[in-house]
């Protein structure tokens, strides 16, 4: 049993006998004696072997260790199944917080218009001869322009945004 799990796992972790002895620092035909059962490795070069391939020492002593070609398959296809769904679900959490994104930007682009409708565009009476009003004055009207300009491009990309991250049936 020993030579065949020997062999079994080291064919797994795709190694060939020459790598697998150079990382226990034997010669290759050590390693294929151990594989043809003509000879075992000793208990320190057993715990080594061991480290190599990875795996538990009584894995290598016990029963054989290659598993089959269907548990294999099934095995990859519910790992692949488990991806599969976490993507997806990641992918959906995302739509649905970019569609909140959106129509949180569409309802503060609304209520900023509907500020500035409010207040009437106040910079227009204030007194530019008095510095702390100019100012204010000046920075308001810069940003009224700004907005009054970008507000409708920004509501119609968020319009269009929501539209296609709805949720489909």
């Amino acid at each position: 049993m020993l030579s065949e799990n020997i062999k079994a796992i080291r064919k797994s972790k795709g190694l060939s006998q020459e790598e697998l002895a150079v990382k226990l620092n034997v010669v290759r035909q050590t390693v294929s004696k151990w594989e043809q059962g003509l000879s075992v490795p000793d208990s320190d070069l057993l715990i080594s072997l061991s480290e190599a391939l990875g795996t538990p020492a009584s894995a290598l002593l016990g029963e054989t260790a290659a598993p089959t070609k269907a548990d294999d398959v099934k095995a990859i296809a519910e790992k692949l199944e488990t991806v599969s769904l976490q993507l997806a679900r990641r992918r959906l959490a995302m739509r649905k917080a970019l569609r909140w994104l959106l129509i949180a930007s569409c309802a503060l682009v609304v209520a900023m218009f509907a500020i500035l409708v409010v207040l009437n565009s106040p910079y227009l009476g204030w007194n530019y001869h008095d510095p702390e009003t100019a100012v204010a004055g000046a920075a308001f009207h810069a940003f009224e322009w700004l907005f009054v300009r970008s507000a409708p491009i920004a509501l119609a990309g968020a319009i269009v945004g929501i539209i296609l991250t709805r949720k489909r049936a």
